[in-house]
């Protein structure tokens, strides 16, 4: 079966509640309380989101959260306890596309929820759209040295593609979308994560992991470029 959302956490009751009023809002939801769950769920199910909790009773969330984007492109966000900085930046640094600190409220997670499940889909569709449709909008908004390509979740980079993770390649093609302009950082949280209150370190790792995979030098960036205390803007030439 397909399901909007997985939740993984060893919490039952907690993700048994969270599942149930997910689906009150027609976001169809199941849950599993181990990493081993969550795999053989894998095997017959599939999701467009899952949230993850970093406490599993057989394992660490961050260990499984690394073996499903070896696969999976599909939106991850950390549900957890542990307030730290340091579980944060790993969290996201890994392959998570948001972090939700515990106790959270039921009706705020719902929102990120379908925020991501809406970007995520719209993805999905500009992937699977007509190769003529493809065509055109390559065509109007590509060149030879950058081009970003749905169909992949990638970026064409100097005529090699570069795959991205599901909000990377969400940031970049916000960036791409307003190429050659300041894009201001609440622009980002709002266009990106559906959030303009967001947190600053979470636009900052994604933008350093973006920087790591499309520049020569990430210390030293060409494209991807900071204004200090405002944004970002994505130069091309």
């Amino acid at each position: 079966m397909h399901y909007n959302c997985l939740i993984v956490d060893d919490e039952e009751e907690l993700a048994k509640m969270t599942a149930e009023y997910f689906r009150m809002f027609d976001v169809s939801t199941e849950y599993v309380c181990s990493s081993a769950d969550c795999y053989k769920f894998l095997e017959n199910n599939t999701a467009d989101l899952i949230l993850l909790d970093i406490n599993l009773g057989d394992g660490s969330g961050f260990d499984l959260c690394k073996k499903l984007r070896t696969d999976m492109q599909l939106p991850i966000l950390f549900i957890s306890a542990r307030q730290s900085d340091d579980d944060v930046l790993v969290a996201l640094s890994i392959g998570g596309d948001d972090y939700v600190k515990k106790p959270y409220s039921l009706s705020v997670l719902l929102a990120k929820v379908k925020v991501n499940l809406k970007r995520y889909e719209q993805i999905k569709q500009a992937g699977s759209a007509s190769p003529s449709s493809a065509g055109d909008t390559e065509a109007a908004g590509s060149s030879d040295r950058f081009r970003m390509d749905p169909a992949t979740m990638s970026v064409i980079l100097n005529g090699s593609p570069i795959a991205l993770k599901a909000k990377e390649y969400a940031l970049l093609d916000c960036l791409y979308r307003h190429k050659n302009s300041i894009v201001k950082k609440e622009v980002l949280f709002d266009e990106v994560w559906g959030d303009a209150f967001f947190s600053d370190s979470t636009l900052n790792v994604h933008i350093r992991k973006l920087r790591e995979k499309l520049e020569e030098e990430p210390n030293e960036p060409r494209l991807i470029k900071t204004v200090w205390g405002t944004g970002y803007y994505l130069e091309l030439k």
